[in-house]
């Protein structure tokens, strides 16, 4: 079974053809209305509220105002919701107390965005996602994706303005830390 659920908030109706056909829709319904309103704060970003009003401060709601809707059409804009949801998840990264955004290759703390090249991307996640330091070749083969003996400073060079930028935009000056065996994210 699909672990996305769909949330109904005050749409009574919707809820009970929904929930007639949910064997067929492969999604989890849950009807919410104003008495269990408070519930709507701690939804998981695998859920969809679908509502005839925007709610403020809630995300990832599918509003219906104009009825009747022909039901494949109404599958269908949940269907591109979860992909919209999905996508959004995907293209965003958390490192320490920044978000990536893969998309826009922005590096974002406190709304300061910083403009990232594909390789600072690439860089910050490689290393992100190393639980130990990184060598200069490791970060030449999986990032430049070229093996090479030989003495290039290349890898050095994106490190060392990458880290200028950082401290420049954030004041961070220990983003990505020298070790004797190869750089780190802590």
């Amino acid at each position: 079974m699909n672990n996305q659920k769909i949330l109904i908030y005050d749409f009574d109706i919707l809820y009970q053809i929904l929930n007639e056909l949910k064997k067929e829709i492969n999604f989890e319904i849950i009807n919410i209305n104003t008495k269990n309103f408070s519930s709507l704060e701690k939804v998981d970003d695998d859920s969809l509220i679908i509502t005839k009003k925007e709610i403020s401060n809630i995300k990832n709601q599918l509003i219906i105002s104009k009825l009747p809707i022909r039901f494949f059409k109404l599958i269908e804009q949940l269907n591109l919701s979860f992909l919209k949801q999905k996508f959004n998840e995907q293209s965003e990264f958390i490192v320490k107390n920044y978000k990536i955004n893969l998309n826009s290759r922005e590096m974002i703390f406190n709304s300061i965005k910083l403009k990232l090249t594909e390789k600072e991307t690439n860089i910050i996640i490689f290393l992100s996602k190393s639980n130990k330091p990184v060598n200069i070749q490791q970060l030449q083969s999986e990032v430049w994706g070229y093996h090479s003996e030989l003495e290039t400073h290349t890898v050095e060079t994106h490190i060392y303005r990458l880290r200028k930028k950082i401290h420049t935009s954030f004041g961070d000056e220990k983003f990505i830390i020298s070790e004797k065996d190869g750089y780190k994210i802590l």
